[in-house]
């Protein structure tokens, strides 16, 4: 999944989508017949420097045309619907909270990337959620962040758990995404539910009686909500990234205003796979091998603000000194998400009225 300025990512897109050329307006059958073009279904994040895309092209001599599909869960639900008729050659941003329903319906490929990273395997799925058809990308930690600057204006003990949000001292300062409308908010949620066992619900009932608000996305949390994204917010807590306090850096201190709650996280992970039926599988295995190469896991921080998986790739210095990876972030498999995400999303939504 700024960690992400929304006009950043605008910016970034648009450059990436003047390299790539123009958006594919069909399926992936755009490319048949054609072994130089490459049709990449994405999430609507994508973003990839002019630089790193025309090298590719330039070792290859592929042009690859960028298709975004909405969030992660939109273009899972779309690579599902399109089964046998795929709408691309390859995909790239299935997560682990949704990489089980594409494996289980069939519309990946197997491949194996010809050079792996070392740290590869520590992000790669396990046999039955994706195994030799999913190859991790790129990882983030979906985290609480706080409004550093505002709690010292306040004199304000900040909160550091999740029970602390609960707790009337912070009553009204938390925004969230929604579970059912953004992949950051059902982050959260996986983690409330991994914290709070059996107990979640309750935990739910508790945050939303201490006046949590939830939005439809994290452009909307962080930008309209927090008092640290937009600049006119009232709410000095958000669901964010463990990689978003770069993004507040002071000029004049050299300091971010702003700090991750590193017990707070949940672990995502970014695939990228070959559609089964694809016009172009040649191509597609080509790009996965591109992307794990230094070039594009390099450029990945400051294009799509997550860390690289090749974790030997240094990253840019405000990363290094402020953007903490979780040492223990939660985890679950991606069956067990798949096996009860309908019904936690449905008492989510009875617990929350959303």
């Amino acid at each position: 999944m700024s960690r992400r300025s929304v006009q950043l990512r605008a910016a970034a897109l648009a450059a990436s989508l003047l390299v790539v050329g123009t958006l594919a307006s069909g399926c992936g059958a755009s490319s048949a017949g054609n072994s130089h073009t490459l049709v990449v279904a994405t999430h609507d994040s994508w973003a990839m420097s002019k630089q790193v895309m025309a090298a590719f092209e330039k070792k290859t001599g592929i042009t690859v045309k960028i298709q975004p599909q909405g969030d992660a869960g939109e273009l899972t639900n779309k690579l599902v619907l399109t089964k046998g008729d795929p709408i691309a050659d390859m995909v790239y941003g299935i997560d682990n909270t949704f990489a089980s329903r594409a494996v289980d319906a069939g519309v990946l490929a197997s491949y194996t990337p010809k050079h792996e990273p070392a740290s590869l395997a520590r992000f790669a799925p396990e046999k039955g959620d994706g195994a030799g058809e999913l190859t991790p990308i790129d990882y983030g930690d979906v985290c609480v962040n706080v409004d550093d600057t505002w709690f010292a204006r306040h004199h304000l003990a900040e909160p550091r758990t999740l029970e602390d949000l609960t707790k009337p001292a912070y009553k009204d300062l938390f925004v969230t995404p929604g579970a059912t409308t953004s992949s950051p908010g059902m982050a959260f949620l996986l983690t409330t539910i991994a914290q709070e066992g059996s107990g979640w619900q309750d935990y739910w009932k508790r945050l939303m009686a201490n006046g949590t608000k939830i939005d439809a996305g994290w452009s909307d949390a962080w930008d309209v909500d927090y008092t640290a994204g937009g600049g006119h917010g009232d709410r000095p807590i958000v669901l964010s990234y463990a990689s978003s306090p770069p993004d507040t850096v002071d000029p004049k201190t050299g300091r971010p205003t702003t700090s991750a709650l590193l017990d707070t996280c949940f672990r995502q992970i970014e695939y990228a796979g070959v559609l089964q039926g694809a016009s172009n599988p040649q191509a597609a295995k080509q790009f996965i091998d591109f992307m794990l190469g230094r070039q594009f896991q390099s450029a990945l921080p400051e294009q799509m603000y997550v860390y690289p998986v090749d974790t030997s790739v240094p990253l840019p210095a405000d990363w290094a000194r402020w953007a903490k990876v979780a040492p223990h972030p939660v985890t679950m498999p991606p069956h067990e998400i798949t096996a009860h995400r309908d019904q936690w999303l449905g008492e989510w939504r009875d617990v929350t009225s959303q």
